[in-house]
């Protein structure tokens, strides 16, 4: 009989029980341990033969693991036959001389416990009570509620083993406190077939044994015990990273092949999709970015600029010269922009730009995945499934032109797991001090996509608590608890950014955002325009305000995929909490008013509640309807398991239908482009004999949100130059009200008109007086004309504001404001 998927058969050798084996076999592991072995075989031994032990049978097993003291002579000597020795030739540690041990045991329990004996053998009780109850193992464990600790070790071997400790329960043994105990008890079959299995000779081998018992589906417990430092430990300063070494080797083993595949497949899918940029970042464009994609490169650039010269990384005045711009009320992802910056100033802002892109999208698909496999759901297919809808639903591909803050989303998934551990009140302040950390780093990725999660969490919560009051009265108490701990543990890390984001120099109260955002009703149950079978430009381009701010367009067959589901799971509570949440944040996103489709009726909105509210009021209430995609995927991944064990007419009908629903929304490509070549003028240095310290080049027209390619000549020159104008968030006016781009003057605003009418506009003295300010306000050096639509008239009027025809230099034309022709 097999014992789990893991594990070997054990051996049916005359060892097993009612063979005349002992009740208890006691494995000793040995190496020069002459002078505290004797001390603790005698305890031992003197336990289990008292009056009162339960233990009608024993044995100890002393494995000598190649002792040069000694030790092997101490253990014959004695005259005891129930303690026996198992030889070793040399020294091959720790985990050797357990699997030999193990393997000669023959008790129906076996006890393995450390030479030094730091956890008395009286705890041997509560270990055989945990067994008694129903696990294959028992801990001696040093880190659960009840367990007292008299002398410690030296601090820094205590700061060693808690940093190993801390690292293999992130990836070999999740759940276990305590995973480097040395004294555990063991189901005595199932300890033989582990530590046969068993490959690691070091000091990894408990974790591999403990990880093969769980992976069997077996539980192991940990009980509380005493436990006390004894000198002449064994472990060298370099078996530190030996164990390191072993402990990642094991992860690496026990990692399936279907979570290495899926993880493959989400880095295939995104390179698919950005395959037109991602190959060659530094000469293709995504048009459908608009001018986002040279926003987010100079956003790169810049940031790296502040590292390298050790400047303010909150704060530039390269655009926006020479009032500036507040880093962080713009969305520049110091999280990732930061640690970036060597690969920015080593292969540019457009490779660190297309590399986040991608790379952060497989990621966040990865994240949502494991989320769905810890939580959610055991099949592999299904949260592959439901992952890939979170990270490829159409508007996440809307995003993904040129939004890197609504695309790399890994830590909400994690943000979202460590909440849902708080509920279970086992762990409260280190999960809320994990969970404030997390926070913390998000708000430096993208507080907007964290203000989302946190509403889609609220309304799950609120929709769960009403659909089951009991673990709602049962978990709000350690989750108040954990969030005000992790409140605790954020603000402190970002109440310095967040002060100059809404205080700092350039800050600004609110944004005014186009009229349209908000969702109509059939945007909902249409398709995106990058929808490969079913995209509809037109159809979207109507429901939307621009391509990187689709934000609904599931299409219709996904959301009828979603109400079946309700309708034929409506009996799991988990289901219907899903459904709600999806249902609230769609309706959220059709912002303060909506009309019914085919009516002239229009209704009040729930936004308006939240239109007008601090932080919310910045919010693109459009964007609300993103809840959606990974909700929508929890939802698909609860049916597909089902479905997976579901009789085969059910199961492949069942499965038909959910292609049918994802198919049209598979995206295709992201159209690219061959990029706009930058003026020799830029490119070759040229503007340098042209720009003073202290001065800015002036590109006719300035940049702006409606033409920002001046910013990719400045990121082209290296920052060299200070820029006027530009394409960023900024103040306007006295009551520093938001907008986009740089506050207006007059001569901006005139040539901007000219550059998209072509009318050259009879200049008077007062336009030219007003021009003359406006340059020395902006202390331009050189005013540059690049070829463009209308560019002749653009010319024509710089001609007569300044009273010079310019000079066609490397390009572009260029009026020196240094020279006799500066008004």
């Amino acid at each position: 009989m097999s014992h789990g998927r893991g594990l070997p058969e054990a051996s049916t050798d005359d060892r097993r029980p009612g063979s005349g084996a002992p009740a208890l076999s006691v494995v000793v592991p040995a190496y020069n341990e002459r002078d505290r072995l004797a001390d603790t075989l005698d305890t031992v031994t003197a336990h289990l033969d008292a009056p009162e032990s339960p233990w009608d049978g024993w044995e100890i097993v002393v494995v000598d693991d190649g002792s040069t003291d000694g030790t092997a002579g101490l253990v014959t000597a004695r005259e005891d036959p129930r303690v026996r020795l198992v030889p070793g030739a040399r020294n091959r540690g720790k985990g050797h001389a357990l699997r030999l041990g193990v393997a000669a045991s023959r008790g129906r329990r076996v006890l393995v416990t450390d030479a030094d004996l730091a956890t008395p053998i009286t705890e041997l009780a509560a270990l055989d009570d945990a067994l008694g109850a129903g696990h294959a193992a028992a801990i001696g464990s040093r880190a659960v509620p009840g367990a007292t600790i008299g002398a410690r070790q030296h601090r820094l071997r205590e700061l060693l083993g808690r940093a190993g400790n801390a690292l293999i329960r992130r990836t070999a043994l999740p759940g276990i406190r305590d995973t480097q105990c040395g004294f555990k008890l063991f189901d005595g079959d199932r300890a033989r077939a582990a530590y046969a299995a068993s490959r690691v000779d070091g000091w990894g081998i408990d974790v591999e044994v403990l990880r093969q018992l769980r992976q069997s589906g077996l539980s192991v417990a940990e009980v509380p015990v005493r436990w006390s430092h004894r000198p002449g430990s064994k472990v060298r300063p370099l078996d530190y990273p030996r164990a390191l070494a072993e402990i990642v080797r094991i992860a690496a083993r026990s990692l399936r092949p279907a979570d290495v595949f899926a993880v493959l497949l989400f880095c295939l899918m995104s390179m698919a999709l950005y395959s037109g940029r991602l190959f060659d970042p530094a000469h293709r464009y995504l048009p459908d970015s608009m001018r986002d994609q040279t926003q987010w490169e100079w956003f790169f650039a810049v940031t790296a600029d502040n590292v390298a010269h050790l400047r303010n990384p909150l704060f530039t005045d390269l655009q926006g010269f020479p009032d500036g711009v507040n880093l962080m009320a713009n969305t520049v992802m110091l999280g990732l922009s930061v640690p970036l910056t060597p690969l920015t100033l080593t292969a540019g802002p457009a490779v660190t730009l297309s590399l986040v892109m991608a790379v952060g999208l497989a990621a966040t698909a990865a994240a949502w995945y494991r989320l769905l496999v810890r939580r959610l759901v055991r099949s592999r297919v299904a949260a592959f499934t439901g992952a890939s809808l979170a990270a490829f639903a159409p508007p996440m591909v809307s995003h993904a032109h040129a939004h890197p803050n609504f695309v790399v989303l890994f830590m909400i998934p994690l943000i979202i797991e460590r909440a849902l551990r708080l509920c279970a009140g086992t762990r409260v302040v280190r999960d809320g001090v994990v969970l404030g950390l997390m926070a913390a780093y998000q708000v430096l990725l993208g507080e907007e996509p964290l203000l989302l999660a946190a509403l889609g969490m609220l309304l799950f919560a609120a929709a769960h608590a009403a659909v089951r009051p009991e673990v709602a009265r049962a978990s709000w108490r350690p989750l108040l608890r954990g969030l005000l701990i992790g409140a605790s543990v954020c603000l402190p890390l970002v109440v310095y950014p967040l002060i100059w984001q809404f205080h700092g120099p350039q800050s600004y109260t609110g944004i005014e955002h186009n009229p349209r955002t908000f969702n109509s009703p059939l945007a909902l149950l249409s398709f995106a325009e990058r929808s490969w079978l079913a995209g509809d430009a037109a159809r979207a381009d109507a429901l939307s305000f621009n391509t990187t701010e689709q934000n609904a367009f599931y299409g219709w067959p996904l959301v009828l995929l979603a109400f079946a589901i309700l309708v034929l799971m409506r009996r799991r509570p988990l289901v219907r909490s899903l459904a709600c949440t999806a249902v609230a944040a769609a309706f959220l996103s059709l912002g303060r008013e909506f009309r019914i489709p085919l009516t002239d009726l229009t209704l009040p909105g729930p936004w308006r509640l939240l239109a007008d509210a601090p932080v919310f009021e910045a919010v693109i209430e459009s964007r609300v309807a993103l809840i959606c995609a990974p909700v929508l995927g929890m939802l698909l991944a609860l049916a597909v398991e089902r479905l997976l064990s579901a009789p085969p007419r059910t199961r492949w009908t069942g499965l038909a239908a959910v292609a049918l629903a994802l198919l049209p929304l598979i995206p295709a490509p992201l159209r690219a482009v061959d990029r706009t070549e930058v003026p020799a003028f830029i490119a070759e240095g040229t503007w340098k004999a042209y720009v003073r310290d202290g001065e800015s080049l002036v590109p006719v027209p300035l940049p702006d949100p409606g033409d920002a390619e001046a910013l990719h000549w400045q990121t082209e020159a290296g920052l060299g130059f200070r820029l006027p104008g530009g394409y960023f968030n900024g103040p306007y006016g006295e009551e520093r009200v938001g907008i986009y781009g740089a506050e207006p003057r007059f001569t901006s605003n005139l040539l901007r008109d000219v550059g998209a009418s072509g009318v050259v506009p009879p200049v008077e003295d007062s336009w030219r007086d007003q021009a003359r300010a406006d340059l020395a306000y902006w202390r331009a050096g050189v005013l540059v004309l690049a070829p463009q639509p209308h560019a002749d008239a653009l010319r024509e009027t710089v001609r007569r504001l300044v009273g010079s025809p310019g000079r066609w230099v490397d390009g572009v034309w260029v009026w020196d404001l240094h020279g006799p022709g500066r008004p």
